[in-house]
């Protein structure tokens, strides 16, 4: 016989608990370092003492942290999860499909970049037809804040200013030479489930080759493939869908 516990944990077959705890670590925004009880109470729906007990129980875990001011962020066990995530699908079969289009409409070298602290990792690469080409391995550790690749994942991380707000309003970045002299690229964001930011997928080559006009043609052939992945890994379109995905999207 179900009791009034058993009831009120369970609710359209799932445990209501649960189902709390994930919308109050979905309060966050992009962006977000930390929020005060009250407003994780306004966002979330629930009552201060019932969003309070639920953050104590999943810092017990170290998916939430209270700062020293009494607000509350993200924990690291977050980004644990995500990275495992990350890791779990299959790169060979989702990614570089969608790379190796890029290179066969561009002519030029195709790769897909994620986050990993302070800077980003190419862990996919699909090399271009030229003997003249950008090289990056796969696995190389760059910088977040100089090349195309890591300005779009700073500015759909959220970071502030204006560079950034452009990017997210254009949904694309192009660089010339920010990174190494010689080099251009162009690159578009890829999300993933709940269109949460997975990273960025760019293509690169000598910039004696990709003049700005060349880089904005093969923009939009970089910012429908991404936008492609994305929905074929984030599903249908959404409230959390970025304005510049839904913009572009056919």
């Amino acid at each position: 016989m179900r009791n009034s516990t058993t009831e009120e944990a369970e609710s359209g077959g799932g445990v209501t608990a649960v189902t709390r705890a994930l919308s109050l670590m979905e309060a966050f925004a992009l962006g977000e370092p930390a929020l005060s009880l009250a407003e994780l109470s306004r966002r979330s729906g629930m009552h201060k003492t019932t969003a309070l007990r639920l953050a104590r129980t999943l810092a017990l875990s170290q998916y939430m942290v209270q700062t020293e001011d009494g607000q509350w962020r993200l924990g690291p066990a977050t980004g644990w999860l995500g990275a495992r995530y990350q890791a779990g699908f299959d790169v060979n079969n989702v990614v570089e499909p969608t790379l190796h289009e890029l290179v066969k409409l561009t002519g030029e070298s195709a790769s897909f970049y994620v986050r990993e602290g302070d800077i980003r990792a190419c862990v996919a690469r699909v090399e271009g037809p030229h003997s003249v080409r950008h090289h990056v391995r796969i696995g190389e550790r760059l910088p977040l804040d100089r090349g195309a690749p890591g300005r779009v994942i700073l500015a759909f991380s959220g970071a502030t200013g204006a560079p950034y707000e452009e990017i997210r309003e254009r949904g694309f970045h192009l660089s010339l030479g920010e990174r190494e002299a010689e080099v251009a690229s162009v690159a578009a964001p890829v999300f993933g489930l709940n269109w949460r930011l997975l990273g960025s997928m760019c293509i690169s080559g000598p910039s004696s080759r990709l003049s700005k006009a060349k880089l904005e043609k093969h923009a939009k052939v970089v910012i429908r493939a991404a936008n492609q992945l994305s929905y074929a890994l984030a599903g249908s379109k959404s409230a959390a869908t970025p304005k510049a995905v839904s913009r572009w999207h056919p």
